[in-house]
């Protein structure tokens, strides 16, 4: 796996406004312990900061075995935010949407999902997500 080398002290890459310590990285350090994500909402934001990590392992981690590719590569993006619309949760199934901001070739882009997730034994797993147009 990648080391992660983000600073605990430093904003976490998912915009909550928290230090990484406080806010992702306990479940990025925790999937080995069995410590995961308590929401669907803060499964999302630990997996866009996984991919502004290139935390490959974390990502197919949580992602749900019945819609996991079987590999992963991340293409060279620069993430540059993210914005959660709208979370809910309604007992084992949550629904998030957000819009992630970036830069790709120079480019800006957005990219406007809204990401189902599912709970099994306590544990949250990111389903698949339904794109909308450009913004």
């Amino acid at each position: 796996m990648k080391k992660n080398l983000h600073p605990a002290h430093a904003p976490c890459p998912c915009d909550s406004g928290l230090p990484y310590g406080e806010c992702c990285a306990p479940w990025h350090k925790g999937m080995d312990a069995g410590i995961y994500a308590p929401t669907a909402q803060a499964l999302m934001r630990s997996r866009y900061s996984g991919y502004v990590l290139g935390l490959l392992e974390y990502l197919l981690f949580t992602w749900h075995p019945s819609t996991a590719p079987g590999d992963l590569e991340l293409a060279p993006v620069k993430w540059l935010g993210l914005e959660v619309r709208h979370a809910m949760e309604a007992g084992d199934a949550g629904v998030v949407e957000f819009v992630a901001r970036c830069r790709d070739n120079g480019r800006a882009q957005r990219m406007h999902e809204t990401s189902r997730f599912v709970r099994e034994d306590g544990r949250w797993y990111y389903i698949d997500g339904q794109m909308h147009g450009a913004e």
